[in-house]
């Protein structure tokens, strides 16, 4: 579905990406694995369009995005729950899931979609009218998500979606993160949470100081030793 070639990205002087090399498959659910500044969110916003790639080419079902915005590459199915949930704290969680369906392929549906949310999250339907910045961490990740549904994602890219919450509620993202998966939507996992990523990813890739140095099917990324060396500095 998703794969991209020699990708560089920079800011400034500074190369956050360097020769990356990446694949997602329709349905699977892949692992971005890596200690913190290793590089991680900088991929997720090359895909989304936010960060512009210094090199290196991304295909979405093989059609070269490279240069595609980010709005197209939303209508297009491309969808990023960034870190940190950034809910819109003063609008009610209805008006944040409407707001999920701005874009011009996902609008004509987002009763439907917002119906399928309230079905997921039955939190978020007794809670509808409630101002979103009053929601817990735990609700506000479960909203960030559902509005990212809504956007009409084909692709789901989900950055650190257990930071900041409570052993229950990362138990219950998770839960729900592998059902949307069995459901068969197409997920892409960037977690700094090494044990719960393999235990659900059909593959991994881990990051280190920009560069994929690991890559393979949950087993191959725990036992290698380079994994290790990414996080720990070993």
């Amino acid at each position: 579905m998703l794969r991209i070639e020699g990708v560089d990205a920079v800011y400034g002087p500074v190369k956050a990406l360097s020769d990356a090399n990446l694949q997602i498959g329709k349905g699977e659910l892949v692992g971005l694995l890596g200690a913190n500044n290793a590089g991680k969110s900088t991929l997720m916003n090359v895909l989304s369009g936010i960060v512009p790639t210094a090199a290196g080419r991304v295909f979405f079902e093989d059609e070269d995005i490279t240069k595609a915005s980010a709005r197209r590459r939303v209508e297009m199915g491309i969808v990023q729950v960034p870190e940190g949930r950034l809910v819109f704290p003063q609008m009610s969680v209805r008006e944040n899931l409407l707001m999920g369906g701005m874009n011009a392929s996902a609008r004509p549906k987002r009763a439907e979609g917002i119906a399928r949310v309230c079905e997921l999250f039955p939190r978020l339907a007794e809670r509808l009218d409630q101002h979103a910045g009053t929601l817990s961490g735990g609700e506000q990740q479960m909203l960030a998500i559902g509005r990212g549904l809504v956007a009409g994602a084909r692709l789901l890219m989900l950055d650190e979606p257990s930071l900041g919450l409570s052993p229950l509620f990362v138990k219950y993202i998770f839960e729900i993160i592998d059902k949307l998966h069995k459901d068969g939507l197409t997920i892409l996992l960037v977690e700094q949470n090494l044990n719960l990523t393999l235990r659900f990813a059909n593959r991994c890739y881990v990051l280190e100081r920009g560069h994929i140095v690991v890559e393979g099917t949950a087993d191959q990324v725990r036992d290698d030793p380079r994994t290790r060396s990414a996080y720990l500095g070993l």
